[in-house]
């Protein structure tokens, strides 16, 4: 339920029935067990069917291929809204959704859509992307998974770390070596019941509880040549490609924490009273809840534009690293000054504020950090004068 006015985007019918498909699902099935996702690090995974049955877990699909033929904006409502329920939950579906769905519908053969994205677009089953490893992450050149190519296909040996989803995923698009530099990585599906393929350690975080991250093993896994997505050698182009379409959409998890700490202060402050009146008619208490308010909107209105440009084939590199820039710094100062207007309170566990602020972090780092979206916002600015 709205604890404010509504800024009217108009961003369209499509875009509305999602937000409200999403948002009265969200507040039915996923608020209430919010917490718990997060005080037990739990996945739920029942949630998924009951996501694919609303169609959420292929909005960017064809209808051809089972998904709602809908665009990159009504997806960034989604996760908006799944996420101001709870930010984990709300990350591991980007992370299915997007990072998976998205580039087998952009990069996958007919064979091979047809063989993983009914499972995926239903729920049935659980998607993650494996890109990162302890030492390559930013630097994603310098992996070192090896994809050694033998009879019929390829002998992959090395590890993965924090990857998303991993543990319960059926289907994994994985990066790996078979040449050098950066034209010699290969985008590959992989099963999680293939032979030399297994779940490393459980990564503890100390936000994002509920987003299962692991490390991936490979000892020997064999992956059938048809499993290549994409070109051969050409997986830096398959990455590269959808790194602005994963920031678009990632960047909506920090709009539904924004959304989630003005859910909570605006009722605190007006009910909470101190010296005799309720705290929301102090005036500085006033000017947290306005900055709050204006980092949510501005930040909205930079992220559906460049989802709105996604969709219409004009997005750029550096304003997709700015849209979720400009998102995850805003979420964790709201997420502050929500902790603030609690005060004490909202230092305890009893109120979700400080979880806010743990899982809005998150979103300062992954799918590049603020560091490096800065860098390439300004690369791009200088190098076009």
């Amino acid at each position: 339920m709205s604890t404010m006015p509504d800024f009217d985007f108009a961003l369209g019918e499509a875009a509305d029935m999602i937000r409200d498909t999403t948002a009265r699902f969200a507040a039915d099935k996923i608020a209430p067990i919010a917490a718990k996702i997060d005080a037990e690090d739990w996945f739920p995974i029942e949630l998924w069917p009951q996501m694919g049955a609303l169609g959420l877990h292929g909005i960017t699909v064809g209808e051809e291929d089972g998904g709602l033929g809908l665009g990159y904006l009504e997806h960034v409502i989604a996760m908006e809204e799944v996420s101001r329920a709870s930010a984990s939950l709300g990350l591991s579906y980007g992370a299915h959704s997007n990072l998976c769905v998205n580039q087998l519908r952009r990069w996958g053969n007919a064979h091979q859509k047809a063989k993983y994205l009914p499972g995926l677009i239903s729920g049935e089953h659980v998607g993650s992307l494996a890109m990162s490893e302890v030492a390559a992450g930013s630097d994603v050149v310098s992996m070192k998974l090896k994809a050694s190519e033998v009879a019929g296909g390829y002998r992959l040996n090395g590890t993965k770390f924090w990857i998303t989803n991993s543990a319960y995923a059926e289907t994994l698009i994985v990066y790996a070596k078979t040449g050098e530099g950066s034209g010699g990585i290969t985008a590959f599906i992989i099963e999680k019941d293939m032979p030399g393929f297994s779940i490393g350690q459980k990564i503890q975080k100390m936000g994002m509880r509920g987003s299962p991250t692991a490390e991936l093993v490979f000892n020997d896994c064999f992956v059938p040549a048809e499993n290549i997505m994409g070109p051969l050698n050409g997986g830096v182009g398959v990455l590269m490609s959808g790194l602005d379409y994963e920031r678009a959409v990632l960047a909506a998890g920090p709009l539904g924490i924004m959304q989630a700490c003005l859910d909570v202060v605006l009722p605190y402050v007006r009910e909470r009273k101190q010296f005799g009146s309720p705290i929301g008619s102090f005036q500085m208490v006033q000017a947290k809840v306005a900055d709050m308010y204006v980092a949510l909107n501005s930040a909205r209105a930079y992220v559906y534009a460049v989802a709105r440009a996604c969709d219409a084939g004009k997005t750029t590199r550096f304003d997709a690293a700015g849209a979720i820039l400009l998102a995850s710094e805003n979420a964790v100062k709201c997420s502050l000054e929500a902790i603030q207007a609690l005060g004490g309170a909202g230092y305890t566990t009893d109120w979700p504020v400080e979880r806010f602020l743990r899982d809005a972090k998150l979103y300062d780092i992954g799918a590049g950090t603020n560091e490096i979206r800065r860098f390439l916002i300004a690369r791009e600015l200088i190098g076009a004068r």
